[in-house]
């Protein structure tokens, strides 16, 4: 697994987004990833479904909300921010992460 950060922000009259063109890879190694839930919003302007995941990394792990992932050839965005399990021998960040699917 690869985490990547956008270190500038792309600004326009009405919005601030990250500069994905721009994106460093700041943490790659193992982790641990357990399907979570399903999400599809079906209209008649598109079809869109959501699959979500959940991550177990090492605690020393650097990521945090706004980050992507790079798992199995897809990129998935962290929603929320990391939950540290830092006070059992069993030291740990878990995360959510999601893509959208078409």
């Amino acid at each position: 697994m690869e985490i990547w950060r956008a270190p500038t922000q792309i600004k326009n009259a009405y919005t601030t987004r990250p500069d994905w063109d721009q994106a460093l890879k700041v943490w790659e190694g193992s982790a641990s990833v357990q399907p979570d839930k399903a999400y599809e919003s079906v209209s008649p302007a598109r079809d869109v479904s959501q699959e979500r995941l959940t991550v177990f990394l090492p605690y020393t792990a650097v990521v945090v909300s706004g980050d992507r992932l790079r798992l199995r050839g897809h990129m998935y965005e962290v929603d929320g921010e990391p939950e540290r399990w830092g006070y059992t021998s069993r030291r740990h960040l878990k995360l959510a992460i999601w893509r959208a699917l078409r």
